[in-house]
């Protein structure tokens, strides 16, 4: 098992940031062989107010990533709620974390590039993140976790224009003339990708598969289960599961985490074997 933590400077972001890597692995994979394993890949997201460090903290992640042989990335979003441009120093942290940082993970590490390879999952804050990622990059990932979120922040009364769209969507009403947000990777709601996929149907094919899962005492499962109306509405493909007895906690993360790896996420439990030409 290798846990890794690398420290360096994001183009992307402007500044310093670290992300942590689980490898379930016993070999150095520095040293490349004529035969040698790739690993499926978790990008995993924290939460508001956390850092990448909390998962390997308050959760048995480092043993189910060696348990299941799936590598798990675990970056740095500094409250930016993995939106462009959303505080203050302008980093894209969406941009960041669905190109930059793809990139050099695979660089050097032996991770499967595949799509059907990597997912991306995330509590809270990290949850809306995750979502975020799966929409506008479906290319990436072939399955999300959304843990303790609606996808969307709709607790929130103060976001009339993500109320209104919700609204006409479960109605049945016409959105062809609703007035939308030019760029979502900015968009912070997340209703701006379902926006522009009701507008344009035949983008919801390319969507990964969405396990969502929350706390039966959890106080934003009022909004979760708002929003499975309105993705029962768009013929959103995804499973769900309520926990009665947790609320907003590790204990529910570490859970849920732990039944995604075994039973829910299309893994192989097993490394790919490839070979290459030296």
């Amino acid at each position: 098992m290798e846990v890794m933590k690398l420290n360096f400077h994001s183009l992307e972001l402007g500044i310093h940031t670290k992300v942590n890597i689980i490898l379930p692995t016993d070999r150095n994979p520095q040293f490349v062989k004529r035969e040698r394993e790739l690993f499926q890949v978790l990008w995993l997201l924290h939460g508001g107010s956390d850092d990448c460090n909390d998962y390997i903290q308050n959760t048995n992640v480092v043993r189910y990533a060696l348990e299941n042989k799936i590598a798990v990335i675990l970056p740095e979003d500094n409250n930016a709620f993995y939106t462009d441009g959303y505080i203050q120093n302008g980093g894209k942290y969406f941009s960041y974390l669905t190109d930059e940082l793809v990139r050099m993970c695979r660089s050097i590490l032996p991770l499967s590039n595949k799509r059907e390879d990597n997912f991306i999952a995330g509590h809270s804050m990290g949850s809306g993140g995750a979502m975020k990622c799966a929409m506008l990059r479906p290319d990436l990932y072939s399955a999300a976790l959304i843990m303790s979120g609606s996808g969307m922040r709709m607790h929130r009364p103060e976001d009339q224009w993500v109320a209104g769209f919700l609204e006409k969507v479960v109605n049945d009403e016409d959105i062809s003339d609703y007035p939308a947000v030019e760029d979502p990777k900015r968009d912070v709601q997340m209703a701006i990708p379902f926006y522009n996929i009701l507008r344009d149907p035949g983008k919801k094919a390319a969507l990964p598969k969405f396990y969502f899962t929350c706390g039966g005492d959890d106080f934003l499962i009022d909004d979760v289960h708002k929003a499975f109306r309105f993705y029962d509405k768009m013929g959103l493909d995804y499973f769900y599961e309520e926990v009665p007895g947790y609320q907003h906690e590790w204990d529910f993360w570490d859970l849920s985490l732990r039944k995604a790896l075994k039973d829910w996420l299309p893994l192989r439990h097993a490394a790919i074997k490839t070979t290459e030409v030296e």
